[in-house]
Order: C-alpha cells, then sequence, then structure tokens
C-alpha cells in the first residue's frame, strides 16, 4: 500500500508488499525490497539499496548525503540488507569516494530514536544501537555489539563483535570483541559475560575469553607480549582467534 501523499520519483524501484505511509519521500536511485514498511515522514534518496523486511519509523531520513566536507556530490551508495529496524529520527547516511563510496548496514539490527550512523561506516548484524548512539565516518562495528544511549564513536575506529559500550561512552580507539567499554575516554571493564551467555557461549568458552582478557589486560604486558602470550590459544580456539586477529589488525590502536 502506498499512500496518496507519499512522493515516489519514477527512477525508484518499490518491490512487493511494501507499505509506503503518509508523507514519504522516495527518491531516484532508490530500490526498496520486499515487505519493507515505511511508516510516515520517511525520506529515502538515493542510491540506496534498501533489502527486505526493514521498518522505517517516522521521520528518519535514509540515504542522504553525507556530512563531509569534502563530499562535492558524487554518486555514492548506501546498501541495506534484511530485517532492520528504525526508529523516529535516525539518520543513516552514503558514503564518500576517499573511502569505498559505500555505507553498509547488515540485517537483523535496531537503531533506536536519534542514532546516527555517519559516511562509509561499515555495521554487521544484530547490533543494537541505543537512544542517540552515534558513529562517525567511516567506523566498523562487528556483530551482535551493544551500544548504549548517547554513546558515540570517533572516526575510522573498530567495535569488535560481541562488545559491550555503556551510556555515554566515548570510543577513541578500537574495542576488540567481547570486551565491555564505558567512560568518558572508552576503558576496558572485563568481558561481556551476559550476552555471550545470552547468545549460547558455553561456560569453557566464556573462561577461555576471560582467560584471553586477562593476558591483554591484566598481567602488565605489551600488547606485543600479550599476543604472542595467545598465540598458541588461538591456534585452536576460533574465538581467541578472532580476539587477536583484530587486536593485530588494530590501526587506531585498542582500548587500555
Amino acid at each position: 500500500m502506498i499512500h496518496e501523499s507519499a512522493i515516489i520519483e519514477p527512477g525508484a524501484s518499490i518491490g512487493n508488499n511494501v507499505q509506503i505511509g503518509p508523507w514519504c519521500y522516495v527518491g531516484n536511485d532508490v530500490e526498496i525490497g520486499d515487505g519493507c514498511v515505511l511508516h510516515s515522514h520517511v525520506v529515502v534518496k538515493g542510491p540506496t539499496k534498501i533489502g527486505q523486511q526493514n521498518e522505517f519509523y517516522q521521520f528518519s531520513s535514509i540515504g542522504e548525503d553525507c556530512q563531509d566536507k569534502k563530499y562535492a556530490g558524487e554518486k555514492t551508495e548506501l546498501i541495506i540488507g534484511d530485517h532492520n529496524v528504525f526508529r523516529e529520527c535516525v539518520t543513516v547516511h552514503r558514503g564518500t569516494v576517499q573511502d569505498e563510496g559505500k555505507t553498509i548496514i547488515g540485517s537483523h539490527n535496531l537503531f533506536m530514536n536519534y542514532v546516527h550512523i555517519a559516511h562509509d561506516c561499515v555495521i554487521g548484524d544484530h547490533n543494537i544501537f541505543a537512544n542517540n548512539a552515534s558513529t562517525a565516518g567511516h567506523v566498523h562495528v562487528g556483530d551482535w555489539v551493544i551500544m548504549g544511549g548517547f554513546a558515540g564513536a570517533h572516526q575510522f575506529c573498530k567495535i569488535g563483535s560481541h562488545s559491550f559500550a555503556a551510556t555515554g561512552t566515548l570510543i577513541l580507539k578500537d574495542i576488540p570483541p567481547f570486551v565491555m567499554a564505558s567512560g568518558f575516554r572508552a576503558e576496558p571493564f572485563g568481558i561481556n559475560t551476559e550476552g555471550l551467555k545470552r547468545r549460547g557461549f558455553s561456560k569453557a568458552q566464556i573462561q577461555e575469553i576471560r582467560r584471553a582478557y586477562k593476558t591483554l589486560y591484566r598481567k602488565e604486558l605489551r600488547v606485543e607480549e600479550a599476543l604472542a602470550e595467545l598465540e598458541p590459544i588461538a591456534a585452536e580456539d576460533e574465538n581467541i582467534a578472532m580476539f587477536a586477529e583484530f587486536i593485530k589488525q588494530s590501526n587506531r590502536g585498542i582500548i587500555r
């Protein structure tokens, strides 16, 4: 169903069983997949490709030009997966040619009121962004991450899978997988035990992750020394391998 007050530009592609409510605007070069819902006053501009069964609440702005002053109108993209929920006043911007030209959002994410996802961000699956959480440009977020209300990530930061950033956390360096972070300058506060339990991690797996965390943060080792100690464990444990590889690949450095 498309409400009579909605504006759909001729270059837009609308899938099956899509609901577009009153006063929505869908621009050219926008693809909306089957079963999506735009409740009302939603603006979608392109080039934007949206998968299936996504839900957009009122006053969300999707696929707008980015706020980077270097942006000069280049044709960049926003790509969104399936089964995401974008609550009121969420803003998501397209990419820039200074990066890959794409902002990418995976599937099964929840973006609560006033969340902002800036240009060139890459967001994985099953993440929760609480009210007013924001990512600056070029931020990468893994899977099953929780960003508390008003948490913010500086540009080019990476946030590892299964991590947790508490309310108001300011992320200036990378957060490794499984780690809980908090503070005006984010600091580590243990591992995300409750989150791991909810996702079916066994006691043995959680204990091994906790040992890896203590090696990195409690033994007063340099990062290189901690990685060397974790290397034989990582060779046999995929969770520790992910933990160690994230740290190795960090360009900004990890929170300490």
